[in-house]
């Protein structure tokens, strides 16, 4: 069983930056797929971004590309989603996601990943 913690969440001013952090408790971490999501109450989990097991192939949502990077050392576990130029209308929960394989077609569908943190808040004000 994968499990995944997120950290770094909190209240940033719009054009600010915060970078998620999401800790997996597994060692073969470089063989999953690792993801971002966010979700906002009473709307459906939608895709941020993704990573490739080596970080060789990234993938963003249009929403958050050019702003947004996801990164990943599978020495410690880790991938970041760091976030700058950050909009009020950034403002929901995010989760990280691990899965042991995808294709591009198929990581924006949340069915596709088996593993989610708890998820962190981000709050962007203006």
């Amino acid at each position: 069983q994968v499990q995944l913690v997120e950290s770094g969440g909190g209240l940033v001013q719009a054009g600010g930056s915060l970078r998620l952090a999401c800790t997996a408790s597994i060692r073969t971490y470089d063989t999953y797929v690792a993801g971002w999501f966010r979700q906002t109450p009473g709307k459906e989990r939608e895709f941020v971004a993704a990573i490739g097991w080596y970080g060789l192939s990234t993938y963003y949502a249009d929403s958050v590309k050019g702003r947004f990077t996801i990164s990943r050392d599978n020495t410690n576990n880790t991938a970041w989603l760091q976030m700058n130029s950050l909009k009020p209308a950034d403002t929901t929960v995010y989760y990280c996601a691990s899965a042991p394989t995808l294709t591009e077609a198929t990581m924006k569908s949340t069915s596709q990943w088996p593993y989610w943190g708890q998820g962190t808040q981000v709050t962007v004000s203006s």
